[in-house]
């Protein structure tokens, strides 16, 4: 059975893609369920800046990583990969078709390619930072004779980038330059997968970002973030980093007029859309197909995998 895709920058129109197949296939006997490759969608009450699958489409099509994290929890991207893999072969277990949705280049990756996250550890990469601190250069040195692999690919004077290649190393005992093996070979760990990826043109993606701050501050905004402010534990460094919730607790706070949030917020938003641009130009498997096209051609992958 196929696996797929509908990948692009924010406010592309994935989600109403993502729905329309859905309900073509399902009208057809082929059960679909979406799985969000999202980095703050997964957070419970952080409902208006994240653009989240609203509950009527959830009731229609089975969502999943939506609502499932405390904003107080922490998710890396190890912890992504491992928690939709697990979803991606639930859903196949049982007979479904996973549609992966999302904007998040990183996520993306990290599901569908064999790309690997080396594990962390406070006490040694302090120790490193310690032992180099005064010395990156020499740093640089030392990793060049351990892992000249990965000493090739870093600047000799970026000392964060040379510790983090020499903690790797002395924690797992493989260098660093083997985690990143995967990244440039682009092929997925799935059989069948296609992928829709949508990125309309420049302008029309300004305006529509523009739109969508507007709605959101009108939505609710402010008094969202101002009741997440008042959870226990606050928000977590991964729950903070989601575009809308600065620049609202920013309004809170009193250094941002109510009235320049939409702008601020549409700023931000199209810097980051220039980077999901990037990161899906990079990738071969995703070409610019107009949505309708889209649909049409995932819907026509779905029938040729399923027997249908």
């Amino acid at each position: 059975m196929a696996t797929l895709a509908i990948v692009g920058p924010t406010a592309s129109g994935k989600s109403k893609v993502a729905l329309n197949v859905a309900r073509r296939l399902t009208g057809e006997g082929i059960p679909v369920e979406i799985i969000a490759i999202d980095a703050f969608t997964v957070y419970r009450g952080m409902d208006i800046a994240t653009a989240k699958p609203g509950i009527e489409d959830r009731a229609e099509v089975p969502h999943h990583l939506v609502d499932v994290l405390a904003p107080s929890e922490t998710l890396t991207v190890a912890d992504f990969q491992s928690r939709a893999r697990a979803i991606v072969d639930d859903v196949v277990h049982r007979g479904a078709l996973p549609l992966l949705v999302g904007g998040s280049g990183l996520y993306w990756r990290a599901v569908v390619d064999d790309l690997r996250f080396p594990p962390t550890d406070a006490a040694t990469r302090e120790r490193i930072e310690e032992r180099w601190a005064t010395d990156p250069v020499a740093a640089h040195a030392h990793l060049a004779e351990v892992d000249p692999a990965a000493a090739a690919n870093i600047d000799p004077a970026n000392l964060r980038r040379t510790v983090r290649a020499l903690e790797v190393l002395e924690v797992t005992g493989e260098p660093f330059s083997r985690f990143n093996d995967a990244w440039e070979r682009f092929e997925s760990r799935y059989r069948d997968l296609e992928v829709g990826y949508l990125e309309p043109e420049a302008s029309l993606l300004r305006e529509r970002i523009h739109a969508r701050a507007v709605e959101m501050v009108a939505a609710g905004l402010l008094e969202e973030a101002a009741a997440l402010r008042e959870l226990p534990g606050g928000l977590s460094t991964t729950a903070a980093q989601a575009i809308g919730y600065a620049e609202a607790f920013s309004v809170l706070d009193g250094d941002l007029g109510r009235e320049e949030l939409p702008q601020a917020i549409a700023t931000r938003t199209w810097r980051y859309a220039k980077r999901q641009r990037g990161w899906f130009r990079a990738d071969p498997r995703c070409q610019p197909t107009d949505p309708d096209a889209t649909v049409e051609r995932l819907v026509a992958a779905a029938r040729g995998t399923s027997g249908t």
